[in-house]
This record gives C-alpha cells, structure tokens and sequence, in this order.
C-alpha cells in the first residue's frame, strides 16, 4: 500500500524580487513499512521535503497525499489532526520544553490531542522504559544526556501511534556511538512496529538499515534506489 505519493512537488519561496526554489517537481511513492533514507548536501531540499511531507509547510505546487490526506486541500485544522495524529517528528535539535519533565514531554502531544490523562501516562511509561528512560522519568531535559533527550523526543513522535515518523538529522547533535543507538531505535520500529520510517541525514550511519536511499540535489531528486 503507497502510504505517500508526491508528484510534481514543488516549493518555491519568494525572496524580495527573486525565488528560491526549496524543491522542483519532486515525483516520490513510499510504501507503508519502507525505511527510507533522505541523502543530500546542506540546501539539497531534505528539511523542505520533510517539512511537506509532515504537513508544516505548504507546497508550491503539485500533488501530495500522505496517509489518505491531501496536504494540498487539508484545512488548517486538518493539518492540525494530520500532524497530531498521522505523523511523528523527531528534530536534530530535540525541541523539549524545558520547563517538563520526561514523561510530561512524552504526554504532552497525546494531551494536546484530546486524550485523557490516564492513557497518555500509561503509555508514555511503558515508552520510556522500551528507550531505557526509567530512571530518568521525573528529569529536565537540562539533566539529561543528548542521548536521552533525543529518546526522549523519540518517545514524544511516538505517543500517538503515528503511522509515519520523520526524522530531520536525528543524530546531527550526538556523537558516533549515541547516534547509532537513535538509528537502531528508528531501524526497530520500522522491522518490528512497521512504522514507515524516513530519515533526512547527512550521515552514513542509517545506509545498512535503509529499505531505499534518495538523493537529492538542487532541490530535486538526484538518484532513488
């Protein structure tokens, strides 16, 4: 089942009297279960891509349905729900509120939604301890590892039980060891959960666990295989 279709995906934004172009007639069919990995240099058109695809930017033109939704029609509020409840982010620089705890940071979205209390602890519990934050539950992200903090933001793109997690350089801010950790979590819940998974990184570490890689450049896609 083709859980995203773009085609001819386009961004363009106005600079004073020029345009940029963020992407260019991007044609992209994801199969729900596949494990992609977004390569390109700073500027190829990753972040704007995944931007699109998780509903917090609109495109210039085109098409593009993601999880029965079409992004290009949605109203505000259904962009609201979209992001909510079809898709999970996880961001190269975490993005916790610092004034929440752990487990508050993971409930935080489900609660936001609409979803009792109750539910969201238990299952914001049972996630910390599947990403080994059980000791850590009642910490500030300022008293955690940027490890933990990037498991943290894990749990938090996972409370609603996404269908699609996009993941923006998820290890650009750990070191070798911390980022492979974070790479075998997302490589985990795409085998085991069967959660389609797409990750835009300029590293090499998500290669050997990747279902396809696309490339891009300039904005549009250079290779897919």
């Amino acid at each position: 089942m083709t859980i995203i279709e773009a085609h001819n995906l386009t961004r363009i934004y106005p600079m004073g009297p020029n345009n940029v172009i963020g992407l260019n007639r991007v044609d992209l069919a994801v199969t729900a279960g596949e494990l992609i990995v977004l390569k390109g240099h700073s500027g190829s058109g990753k972040s704007t891509l995944l931007a699109l695809l998780a509903g917090l930017d609109r495109p210039t033109r085109g098409r593009l349905i993601v999880g029965q939704n079409d992004l290009l029609r949605c109203t505000a509020a259904q962009l609201t729900r979209f992001r909510r409840e079809v898709v999970g982010m996880i961001f190269q620089t975490f993005n916790l509120l610092p004034t929440l705890n752990v487990i508050e940071n993971i409930c935080l979205p489900g609660l936001l939604a609409g979803k009792p209390y109750a539910a969201m602890r238990a299952n914001a519990d049972e996630l910390a301890g599947w990403l080994n934050l059980e000791q850590r539950r009642s910490h500030l992200p300022s008293q955690l590892s940027g490890g933990e903090m990037q498991r943290t933001a894990i749990a938090r793109a996972l409370i609603n039980d996404p269908d699609i997690i996009l993941a923006d350089e998820p290890t650009g801010n750990l070191d070798s060891n911390n980022g492979q950790t974070i790479i075998d979590l997302l490589a985990d819940l795409n085998r085991r959960l069967h959660r389609t998974v797409i990750i835009a990184t300029h590293s090499n570490l998500a290669d050997r666990v990747a279902t396809r890689q696309v490339v891009l450049k300039d904005g549009a896609i250079a290779s897919a295989q």
